[in-house]
């Protein structure tokens, strides 16, 4: 049985966000990455595994080490999805606003 994974999935978790944070300011390795974490290589493994599946990191051979880089780009898809949130909140503090103007307690 094949695991479908998206991005949603990938950024649920806060490790494998801040993993994000830190691919996305520089090319590491999976031990350059695994050094800024208090759990283990296997479990760092783990969540390199899930996003790579989900196409937020990309993760390539060089010689003997294997180089983990961001693709931003994927997150696209949260901020679409968000947008809708921001423009409907954006319309209710705005009638906000207007109810407020219109009924000044002076």
């Amino acid at each position: 049985m094949e695991l479908r994974r998206d991005v949603f999935q990938a950024i649920a978790d806060p490790t494998r966000r801040e993993i994000i944070g830190l691919v996305s300011r520089k090319t590491l390795t999976l031990n350059g990455v695994a050094e800024n974490f208090s759990i283990s290589r296997p479990a760092i493994s783990k969540h390199m595994k899930i996003l790579s599946e989900c196409g937020l990191v990309v993760v390539h051979q060089q010689g003997r080490e294997r180089y983990c880089a961001a693709n931003l780009e994927r997150l696209k898809e949260v901020s679409d999805w968000a947008e809708q949130y921001r423009q409907f909140w954006s319309g209710k503090l705005d009638q906000l606003e207007a109810f407020l103007a219109t009924h000044d307690p002076k």
